[in-house]
């Protein structure tokens, strides 16, 4: 081997011990900073080229990235002692949320306490801790009483915040508990009935649906009934990502973004801006980075040393994906629009935050794995 070749096999192996006594994850920590890069330059064209805009996002990932380190210092044998704390704290905010939180957009879902946040981004996270810690001592796979109690747990949150309106982080949540329920190996019976349940209370659950959301729906089975209304924003993005191609139109050069036709192309659209600029390649290597991460994050999920690190591993990792899945059949119009950002691209902080300190637990349950008592 040369000498640049050793130098450079010492730099990285250096590289690589430090991330490790710092408890990060070295190849998850390399794909979320690719993705992050790589969303930075988008969310820059995107923006219209606003850099006060794309500096806002630096200091949201410099925070976010904080709160993950900070969490990836946790051991993962206090983050099981404190999960139904958590959980329970996490309830009682969605109920003042309900009762004195603050409005704004025709939704009530922020608290303000010296610092405005939403509690239901901390119930994504705190709902797969919960059901982790419920099921860390008991036979798996769960029985039919103790899948009910867990039903009820996620109906809990879920509930509430749906009513705030935002069925967007209801329905992940949902998907985050079911997670864990379908990682802890419950029968596929038991899967089979619950889908032939979820299906056949489709109609009730439209008579509780608000106006919007059934416009939504609506919409989803015809947009050009209304293509200069409720129609607008998917058709708009199907034009953005059509028009991209195989190559794209280059960076900075999207038509539909630039000339802002399309809407929310900063946040919950930012996938069509991708599609136009960089094409079919680009689209396909976005995935294919989140498909990596979540692969590591299955591996990491396969090599915990208990149950509650497995399932809460395997269950962040479902997130992330669901994430992913949502996003981007939502803005190719196979989905309703529920407003999910795309992780790691769109413009937004409190996302950003729970989506890393999810990453930041991941990290912890890998790099903590010898310090876990046997």
């Amino acid at each position: 081997m040369s000498p640049t070749g050793k130098h450079g096999t010492q730099s990285y192996g250096t590289t690589t011990h430090l991330l490790r006594r710092i408890h990060l994850d070295p190849p998850l920590m390399a794909g979320l900073l690719v993705v992050l890069t790589l969303g930075m330059f988008v969310l820059f064209s995107a923006s219209g080229n606003d850099t006060d805009m794309l500096l806002g996002q630096v200091a949201r990932i410099g925070l976010a990235a904080l709160v993950m380190l900070v969490v990836a210092q946790i051991n993962v044998a206090w983050m099981r002692r404190a999960a139904p704390w958590v959980y329970f704290i996490g309830l009682a905010m969605l109920v003042l949320v309900l009762a004195i939180g603050d409005a704004g957009g025709g939704a009530q879902r922020w608290l303000d306490l010296g610092v405005r946040f939403q509690p239901s981004e901390l119930m994504k996270l705190a709902v797969p801790a919960m059901l982790a810690w419920l099921l860390h001592d008991r036979a798996l796979p769960p029985s039919i009483m103790l899948t009910i109690g867990m039903l009820l747990l996620i109906a809990a949150p879920v509930g509430m915040i749906a009513l705030q309106p935002d069925l967007g982080t209801a329905i992940l949540i949902g998907l985050t508990g079911a997670a864990v329920i379908f990682l802890a190996g419950i029968a596929m019976r038991y899967i089979v009935a619950a889908t032939v349940i979820g299906v056949a209370a489709m109609p009730l659950l439209w008579y509780f649906m608000h106006s919007y959301q059934k416009q939504r729906v609506l919409t989803l089975l015809d947009p050009e009934k209304d293509p200069l209304g409720a129609g607008y924003h998917i058709i708009q993005s199907k034009i953005a990502i059509g028009s991209g191609g195989i190559f794209g139109k280059g960076w900075l050069n999207g038509s539909q973004g630039q000339l802002e036709f399309l809407p929310e192309r900063s946040t919950d659209f930012i996938f069509a801006v991708i599609g136009e600029e960089f094409g079919f390649i680009g689209v396909t290597l976005l995935l294919l980075l989140y498909g990596l991460i979540i692969a590591r994050g299955f591996v990491i999920a396969a090599d915990a040393q208990d149950t509650f690190s497995r399932l809460l591993a395997g269950s962040v990792s479902v997130t992330f994906f669901c994430y992913v899945f949502v996003n981007t059949a939502m803005v190719t119009g196979l989905l309703p629009v529920v407003g999910v950002p795309l992780p790691l691209v769109s413009a937004g902080g409190t996302s950003m935050v729970t989506l890393l300190a999810g990453f930041g637990i991941l990290m912890s349950i890998q790099t903590h794995r010898k310090l876990l008592p046997r």
